[in-house]
């Protein structure tokens, strides 16, 4: 049994171009600074054993910057928790390639669900009885909620920039 929060990245400059940013780095935006600072209150009171995010620079320092609060805890990256990549996509102006077909090269939704669903096994095997908060991106995170409850992606709702869940027994909750 572990306790987990899950909490997207702040606001990065792909976002703002709306940009399919995938598995490239990207930075944080002055915006997703304080957004990131804003969520480390949100987490201060709670004790955190350990931080694992994707290893993609966004979520890094948004979660270094969640971690703050925590100087004792545990920080690790992984790559388990990227973006989806969009292969040929990434890069692009999403206005630019809505309703084409996707690539070949783009990771499929069973297969994002297969990393989700790995992601969940390493917690649960790695940080069993600990607090864990996972620092990721919008489609991974509604991937792993749809993985741990047993749901569509389709009928997760969608994360907001640095916005932290707790995933419950039989729902998310907003913190």
């Amino acid at each position: 049994m572990f306790t987990l929060y899950i909490v997207r990245h702040g606001e990065a400059e792909g976002n703002v171009q709306q940009v399919l940013q995938g598995q490239t780095h990207g930075r944080l935006t002055a915006l997703g600074r304080t957004q990131a600072r804003q969520a480390s209150q949100l987490l201060a009171d709670i004790p955190v054993d350990v931080f694992i995010s994707s290893d993609l620079q966004r979520a890094i320092e948004t979660c270094h910057l969640l971690a703050e609060p925590h100087p004792d805890a545990e920080i690790l990256t992984t790559p388990l928790l990227r973006e989806r990549d969009w292969g040929n996509f990434t890069g692009r102006f999403i206005p630019d390639v809505q309703g084409i077909p996707f690539p070949d090269n783009v990771e499929t939704l069973p297969q994002l669900q297969a990393r989700a669903q790995q992601f969940l096994d390493e917690v649960a095997t790695r940080h069993s009885r600990q607090v864990v908060v996972a620092v990721s991106h919008g489609i991974m995170l509604k991937a792993i909620q749809a993985v741990f409850y047993h749901k569509q992606m389709r009928e997760v709702e969608k994360m907001g920039n640095a916005e932290v869940r707790q995933l419950l027994s039989n729902k998310a909750e907003k913190l």
